[in-house]
């Protein structure tokens, strides 16, 4: 009866663990695998690396795998402060798990991407990046290292 008990109570507490959220300020806290800044979007994980004139945004699913891009496709308004001009950049698949764009336009400290991205047969998704917000990330820690989803037991049975 002692270990039904304690097999229940086991179980319980198990099933009551706080789940890593996925805000803006617990993924700024995380290293990223390329150095950009990385958003939640639906299954996704999204990094992007903005630099002037071009960006790179790296797709992965929540336990860091790659996603194939190819066939996928995505765009990006990029804007200049609150009442600054916008560009909109259409994103290509690049490589394994990457899409890729070019345009007029420079990134400050006040700019802001919102990122569009469609992959196939699957729903399109979105992500605010503010690119050169400061980060107040860990150090020795590879992006993904040191939190766990509630579904990373999902994935170690697929």
């Amino acid at each position: 009866m002692i270990k039904l008990i304690v097999a229940a109570l086991l179980a319980a507490s198990l099933m009551f663990q706080p789940v890593w959220a996925h805000t803006d300020a617990s993924l700024d806290a995380m290293p990223s695998p390329h150095g950009g800044q990385v958003r939640a979007a639906g299954p996704y994980h999204l990094e992007l690396i903005a630099k002037d004139g071009a960006l790179v945004l790296h797709v992965t699913d929540h336990a860091w795998q790659e996603m194939k891009t190819n066939g996928g496709e995505g765009k990006a308004t990029i804007q200049q402060g609150k009442s600054g001009s916008k560009i909109t950049v259409k994103l290509e698949p690049s490589q394994q798990n990457m899409l890729m764009g070019n345009g007029e336009f420079q990134v400050t400290p006040e700019t802001v991407i919102v990122v569009f991205v469609k992959l196939p047969e699957q729903d399109a998704y979105g992500a605010r990046f503010t690119p050169l917000k400061p980060k107040t990330v860990g150090t020795g820690k590879k992006g993904g290292e040191g939190h766990r989803h509630d579904h990373d037991l999902q994935h170690q049975h697929h």
